[in-house]
């Protein structure tokens, strides 16, 4: 298919073109500067949002505007920790749900992680 004379790719394709087939060293670095980046965006903009400086969000989270700062523009990720203090410090909250197409277990082979466990701490379910 042809847009205005661009030839439209499959993005997989342009993906292992570019960092390697999913799995590979290189494709591995590429998706977590890419979480990194956009977490950073979130983060920014909630802040924002919030009408929050990066120093108070700082004192907030018991850490430093420098280090806001390089969580923002994607250079480090936030420990989870500091990443649940400074979604709290901004009047958010964060929800882990499992996904609702049931083929997201077999398309990423993570049954073992999304499944239940038969047994609970307190006994059989």
């Amino acid at each position: 298919m042809n847009t205005r004379g661009n030839m439209i790719q499959n993005y997989d394709a342009v993906l292992d073109a570019k960092y390697g087939k999913e799995g590979t060293p290189e494709r591995i670095r590429f998706e977590e500067d890419a979480y990194a980046y956009y977490s950073g965006l979130i983060l920014r903009d909630a802040r924002k949002d919030a009408k929050v400086s990066q120093a108070e969000l700082a004192k907030r989270t018991q850490t430093t505007k420098s280090y806001i700062s390089r969580i923002e523009n994607g250079i480090i990720i936030p420990s989870v920790a500091v990443f649940y203090r400074m979604v709290a410090a901004l009047g958010m909250s964060v929800e882990i749900v499992r996904p609702f197409d049931s083929g997201y277990r077999s398309q990423y082979n993570r049954s073992t992680y999304l499944n239940e466990p038969e047994h609970t701490e307190y006994g059989k379910k």
